[in-house]
């Protein structure tokens, strides 16, 4: 048995439901204010960049939504860092009291890491798929909310209404969530306690030693990068479709925010089940088999929209490429918090995820949109998420097995009364 798999064994902090809410709300909160300004990039387009190129103030549009992820991994190493130091709760809580505007980036790349390693470290381990799942679940929850609002506003406000003050209406709910946030995260058990003295850095030189020790984990961390910026752009590939049929494919709005839903609603069902599979199969059957399907389907689906341009077409494109992606992805981010250990998890996955972000995330809308304008080529985005997939499923194939099922861990179900349990 590995030493990291001899920490993870120790008994799990006690969570109710109320404690995986409050865990999962910034998460929550970070998709729908970033992706909401995705999804109305079009409409902010032409309140800012009025008079000109309508392609070009597009592009100024996305590379504005681009910069918000350039503070990023500042946040992961900062706020990463600290909750390996001094707990997950307090660098939770910190992320949110930092979530506005001119801060947003940095807080945000804090969010992750003490999110991840505290719901990794309360979950019983044979569970750890299925709690893990979650955070991409109240993600996706975000999404679908964001739907459902454009689509609200898309239905009973003009086109002229939605670009002038729409939108700012849209953006204006999730800035109202961060107080209810930051209460609820100040409820929470610390899940720091369970790693021995020994295993922490100590304050003084923190960085140098948490360095150090962390060289071992290299690999992962590459093989991290590559897996998760393939989520990535993905992910933000899916959540520019709503621009590609405003845009590229000139549909009406109240379909194009439709997209939104499926997008939302498949991933959030798919997800917890992703999990749980991954628990039962193992990571890597979970994560490589729909990645390979989806590699197959991204071109396809593509095609099918750009050639029939009708609602069902796009809408099941939609839904197969979310499905797919959804069941790919739990595991990676499950695999990277499992091989990491307790001493530099937090820091570790906030700043693996943060770059993966700040690079990839930041930039794929722009990318698409740019390649679309200069190849005329609609399906350029279907190009460039296939080559970002091909290279993420190599390093699926190298990484290294982590589910307790295949390495026969034993649980710590049964031999801890204390086990985590998800009470109302």
């Amino acid at each position: 048995m590995s030493v990291i798999q001899a920490q993870d064994e120790r008994a799990p902090a006690r969570i109710s439901l109320r404690h995986v809410m409050a865990v999962f709300v910034g998460n929550g909160l970070e998709f729908y204010d970033f992706l909401t300004f995705s999804y109305f990039a079009i409409y902010i387009s032409r309140t800012f960049y009025p008079g000109g190129n309508p392609s070009t103030a597009l592009l100024a549009t996305l590379a504005t939504f681009g910069a918000g992820f350039l503070t990023r991994p500042i946040g992961a190493i900062v706020i990463g860092g600290m909750g390996d130091r001094i707990g997950r709760k307090p660098a939770m809580v910190s992320a949110l009291v930092l979530l506005f505007r001119l801060m947003q980036g940095f807080a945000l790349g804090g969010e992750v890491g003490p999110t991840t390693a505290f719901m990794a470290e309360a979950a019983p381990l044979h569970r750890r798929g299925l709690y893990l799942s979650m955070q991409y679940a109240t993600q996706d929850a975000a999404v679908l909310m964001a739907g459902i609002v454009g689509t609200t506003l898309a239905a009973v406000l003009s086109a002229q209404q939605l670009q002038d003050w729409g939108w700012r209406a849209a953006m204006l709910l999730g800035a109202s969530i961060v107080p209810f946030g930051i209460a609820m995260r100040r409820t929470l058990p610390e899940t720091l306690h369970r790693v021995g003295p020994e295993e922490l850095p100590r304050p003084i030189a923190s960085g140098a030693r948490a360095a150090g020790r962390a060289r071992p984990y290299l690999a992962i961390v590459v093989l991290g990068l590559m897996m998760l910026t393939a989520g990535t752009i993905g992910s933000y590939t899916l959540s520019y479709m709503t621009t590609y049929a405003l845009d590229t494919l000139h549909l009406p709005a109240t379909i194009s925010f439709t997209l939104i839903i499926i997008n939302g609603a498949f991933s959030m069902v798919v997800e917890p089940l992703s999990g749980w599979m991954s628990d039962k199969l193992g990571r890597k059957p979970v994560m490589i088999v729909p990645g390979v399907l989806l590699l197959l389907a991204i071109l396809p689906c593509f095609w099918a929209i750009g050639h029939w341009k009708s609602p069902w077409a796009l809408d099941g494109a939609e839904a197969l490429l979310s499905v797919l992606a959804s069941l790919s992805a739990v595991p990676v981010i499950v695999t990277i918090t499992e091989t990491l250990p307790p001493y530099i998890r937090s820091g570790a996955v906030a700043t693996i995820y943060a770059f993966a972000i700040s690079i990839f995330g930041g930039s794929t809308q722009f990318m698409i949109k740019l390649l679309i304008d200069r190849t005329g080529n609609p399906l350029a985005p279907a190009y460039y998420w296939t080559g970002a997939l091909a290279v993420g499923l190599v390093a699926m194939a190298l990484v290294r097995e982590s589910a307790p099922v295949k390495r026969r861990v034993e649980s710590p179900d049964a031999a801890s009364p204390a086990r985590a349990s998800l009470a109302g």
